[in-house]
């Protein structure tokens, strides 16, 4: 594989960080209008009808997908339930750059999630690298005042945003031990239609234990409305086909790099439409999990 970054892919691997940080923009937007597991399930209900014409015939009696069904209800469930509900959640009370700097130790996570689940090999260089990073999730976590982590000051939305975290950790994980069918791995529509498939059935659950313990009624409008479309469309098919075809080209290494540009994309977002300014302790936080990433990254 040849590694050189043109501007083809470099594009493709920069928009999927500014659909993801349009995501979590756009859910501290609606967070008022929209319970946040009813937010998730409708997301994931109008991708499923958007790839169903592109992949539907995975659906089929005596399709590979019902063999497998195990592994994609697993993969359903981190990737589709869990992860996008939580951080839905997040934003009830957290804010997009704060929710995207959390969601920028991934890469620290998934050594951790790697050695103790799945026997994954941690180098020193890594180890140290582990520290920087989460080094700039507890700046975050303390709002720039380490006297706060002492106080356990801490807004439930950092703590449900560490949890999405690491079940998109070990969902990534399971992603390196591919057991799907050729058929199904080998086609990218195919692949996230199975995984939302399941998805849609465990935020249905999520959402009807929302609505069981009195959830705020839906504030419909024209503006939820395109919001819905935009995470449909944006962050959950385009994001993810660009990504899979950046990752082809440059490599998952490379690509990596790349991911962490969504925190800067939210900032600048965040400023530019809800009024939220970055903070000192915002760019001191963002330096210290990057360098942490690009050390424990490094040969």
């Amino acid at each position: 594989m040849n590694p050189r970054i043109t501007p083809s892919t470099a594009f493709l691997l920069t928009l999927p960080p500014l659909l993801w940080a349009g995501n979590a923009v756009v859910g501290r937007m609606v967070h008022a209008w929209i319970p946040p597991m009813t937010l998730n399930l409708l997301r994931w209900v109008i991708a499923l009808i958007i790839l169903l014409p592109l992949a539907g015939s995975i659906f089929r009696p005596g399709s590979s997908l019902w063999a497998s069904w195990r592994r994609f209800a697993l993969l359903g469930l981190l990737g589709v339930g869990l992860y996008n509900s939580l951080q839905y959640l997040a934003l009830q009370s957290s804010t997009p750059i704060n929710v995207t700097l959390v969601a920028a130790a991934l890469p620290v996570w998934m050594l951790l999630v790697g050695r103790l689940f799945f026997a994954a090999k941690v180098t020193r260089r890594q180890m140290i690298g582990a520290v920087l990073s989460i080094a700039g999730v507890l700046l975050v976590l303390s709002r720039g005042e380490w006297r706060h982590l002492v106080a356990l000051h801490l807004v439930p939305g950092d703590l449900f945003m560490v949890v999405a975290t690491i079940a998109w950790s070990y969902y990534s994980w399971l992603l390196t031990r591919p057991r799907e069918p050729e058929d199904i791995r080998g086609n990218w529509a195919a692949f996230l239609l199975a995984q939302i498939a399941f998805g849609v059935m465990w935020s249905g659950m999520f959402a009807a234990g929302e609505w069981a313990i009195g959830a705020p009624p839906i504030i419909w409008s024209w503006a939820l409305a395109a919001a819905l479309m935009y995470i449909a469309v944006g962050p959950a098919v385009i994001a993810y086909r660009c990504w899979s075809a950046g990752v082809q080209r440059a490599g998952p290494a490379v690509a990596g790099f790349f991911s962490n540009l969504t925190p800067l994309f939210a900032a600048l977002m965040s400023a530019a439409f809800l009024g939220e300014l970055p903070q000192l302790y915002h760019v001191a936080a963002f330096a210290l999990i990057v360098g942490g990433i690009v050390l424990s990254s490094r040969h």
